[in-house]
């Protein structure tokens, strides 16, 4: 598999090194508990998919600035929040392959730590001294937190249309990608229809990467600590799912899609329906949704980003999302 990495990050190398350094200092305090809450979500940095997007962003329509830099710590710190209350909220004992905050700290210190870092962030949104950014942020944590709300509505739901799955991932993943685009074309000026074409862009991005991560569901990922079906454990069913529940009406298949609905499905269950899912076209379907939402976000890099290497990477960016195997 080709290294997407080293080509997305070659452009904004030097920023990220700024950007970490930020971060870095932005979750450091000299309270014992506190810090060593957070020394322990610094361990699981991740990628930093979403600051890059943003560095990306403004570079494909300017400069890198301060108020980039700040945004993007700020928006990371809104997303690390909305993970540690996330955890505590579906009960996780596991974020990306080691304990939860919840899981070693208990519920009380893990909100506490949440509402913490997202204060931090707000810090970092008011160094940017722009007003637009402060509002694209504060609608970030507004739709992040309905989205978390909906789809705990949707479990209890007998409901389950793809109309219905797009409108969580979009109050949900979709939004956080959005938002980048959007903090990143703004903090370099970028005229108001630039904007909203990167907003589309990181919105279908964000559509990618979540059907990305569903169907990885289907398949065994002891690796990255998630088993086989861990959203239908979580009561929740997905794009390959719902596709091949609506488009066979199996009477049985549904009955065992509403018992993962009301939290009461087996294992061996869960396996029937993760096997039926695969044999009536459920993952080739998502796998086509992506590459639809794929070619769309490739019109408009062609259409509002010149040749050079920020393009490269943002195509990059996106065939990463789409081709990742974790």
């Amino acid at each position: 598999m080709l290294d997407y990495l080293s080509v997305i990050k070659q452009p904004i190398e030097s920023e990220m090194n700024d950007f970490n350094e930020l971060f870095d200092h932005a979750l450091t305090h000299t309270d014992g508990l506190l810090q060593q809450a957070l020394d322990h979500i610094k361990q699981r940095s991740g990628k930093r998919m979403r600051p890059m997007l943003i560095l990306l962003c403004a570079k494909a329509v300017g400069e890198v600035s301060d108020v980039t830099l700040h945004a993007a710590v700020g928006l990371e710190l809104l997303h690390t929040a909305s993970l540690v209350h996330d955890d505590v909220v579906d009960e996780s004992a596991e974020r990306r392959g080691q304990a939860s905050v919840n899981n070693l700290y208990g519920n009380k210190v893990a909100v506490l730590v949440g509402d913490y870092i997202l204060s931090t962030a707000l810090l970092h949104i008011s160094y940017t001294h722009k007003e637009v950014i402060v509002r694209y942020l504060a609608e970030l944590g507004r739709t992040l937190s309905n989205g978390e709300i909906l789809q705990l509505s949707n479990i209890h739901s007998k409901d389950f249309s793809e109309e219905t799955y797009y409108q969580v991932i979009k109050q949900k993943t979709a939004a956080l990608f959005e938002a980048c685009a959007a903090i990143g074309t703004s903090s370099a000026g970028a005229d108001d229809e630039t904007v909203e074409n990167a907003k589309s862009f990181g919105r279908n991005l964000g559509i990618i990467f979540q059907i990305r991560d569903d169907i990885f569901d289907y398949y065994d990922q002891s690796k990255i600590g998630k088993p086989t079906g861990n959203d239908m454990v979580e009561g929740k069913l997905t794009l390959p799912v719902i596709y091949a529940l609506n488009t066979t009406n199996d009477a049985e298949m549904i009955a065992l899609a509403h018992k993962v609905k009301d939290g009461t499905v087996t294992k061996e269950e869960i396996n029937r329906l993760v096997a039926f899912t695969k044999a009536n076209g459920g993952i080739d379907y998502a796998e086509k949704r992506m590459w639809d939402f794929h070619a769309q976000s490739m019109a408009l890099l062609d259409m509002d980003v010149e040749d050079g290497p920020v393009k490269d990477s943002l195509k990059a960016y996106l065939d990463y999302v789409i081709e990742r195997k974790k």
